[in-house]
């Protein structure tokens, strides 16, 4: 994070309005940026899994046992259970 002097960056009438709220020490200001993806979103890994899921809860219509499920994706059988109980 790069530091300026506030008195070198920002107009007279400005720096006297933000002294009336902050009139000594740092203020941080927000790099502003597009805003934030979701988790997964930009490598593709949240695709992936939603598709997965849809794979693990048509098999458990199917009857497949939720057992048979973990064993078959790698996943505890908790796991297994939000997923397909999820609403």
């Amino acid at each position: 994070m790069k530091y300026h002097k506030a008195e070198l960056v920002l107009p007279a009438a400005l720096l006297r309005e933000i002294r009336k709220y902050v009139n000594e020490g740092m203020l941080y200001i927000k790099k502003h940026d597009a805003p934030r993806r979701g988790w997964g979103e930009l490598s593709g890994e949240r695709i992936r899994l939603d598709e997965r899921n849809a794979r693990i809860c048509a098999r458990h219509r199917q009857q497949t046992s939720i057992q048979a499920l973990a064993d078959e994706f790698h996943l505890s059988l908790d796991t297994v259970k939000k997923i397909v109980y999820k609403k």
